[in-house]
């Protein structure tokens, strides 16, 4: 690529262990592209786990975004997994378990 490619990280965790992969971009890629190149190189699956290049949510530093965005030089792309609970769920149950307890 030419020096105006942009390098950006993309990261996928699992619940074992985290995956960063750093790819080379044209200036105006968007997302979609990063992720596709992130898959071309690594392929299907990266130490025999799964990766839901197709399906999972993506983000840019924590903060959701469409693969059709564009992304910046230096910005780490996420595949994120799909919440097992509720978070909000869970703190209610917690907090019910902790007003049984203290009667």
């Amino acid at each position: 690529m030419s020096g105006a490619a942009k390098r950006c990280t993309v990261a996928y965790a699992s619940a074992a262990r985290q995956y960063l992969w750093p790819v080379e971009l044209a200036p105006h890629a968007s997302i979609a592209d990063a992720l596709a190149a992130a898959r071309a190189a690594v392929g299907e699956s990266a130490d025999g786990a799964p990766i839901p290049w197709d399906s999972a949510a993506v983000g840019i530093f924590g903060q959701a975004r469409r693969r059709s965005d564009g992304c910046a030089a230096g910005d780490r792309i996420e595949l994120y997994r799909p919440l097992r609970r509720d978070p909000r769920e869970r703190r209610r149950e917690r907090v019910a378990q902790a007003r049984r307890g203290a009667r």
